[in-house]
């Protein structure tokens, strides 16, 4: 592989890590020069704040928040499914059917409401 001066110049006075692995966004190298890494104040807020989430405690707690997150939006649909009628009563719908059954349920509850 070929390097220039200027790469190896680049190498020694800088600490190249990449960001966005995992995520939806391309990993792009971010280049922090390495006088700036080893004193804390002189990093901006964005760094400081970037640091913290790549480290592998404040990934694992992301996720589970995460997946407690997503835990709750399922159980909610769950008993939203379980207030709407369908036949067969047990038949599998997708989220976006049950807002929409849902939508179709509480407009129907307010006809017979308002024809009384």
């Amino acid at each position: 592989m070929w390097t220039s001066n200027l790469d190896l110049e680049l190498e020694d006075s800088c600490d190249v890590t990449t960001s966005g692995i995992g995520s939806h966004e391309s990993a792009s190298p971010t280049v922090y020069p390495l006088d700036r890494k080893k004193s804390g104040a002189a990093l901006s807020r964005e760094e400081r704040r970037r640091r913290r989430r790549a480290t592998q405690k404040y990934r694992l707690a992301h996720a589970t928040r995460e997946r407690v997150r997503v835990e709750a939006f399922n159980t909610a649909f769950s008993e939203l499914r379980k207030l709407l009628p369908t036949l067969p009563p047990d038949k599998k719908l997708s989220k976006i059917e049950i807002l929409k059954l849902a939508v179709c349920y509480i407009a129907y509850l307010n006809h017979v409401l308002g024809s009384t």
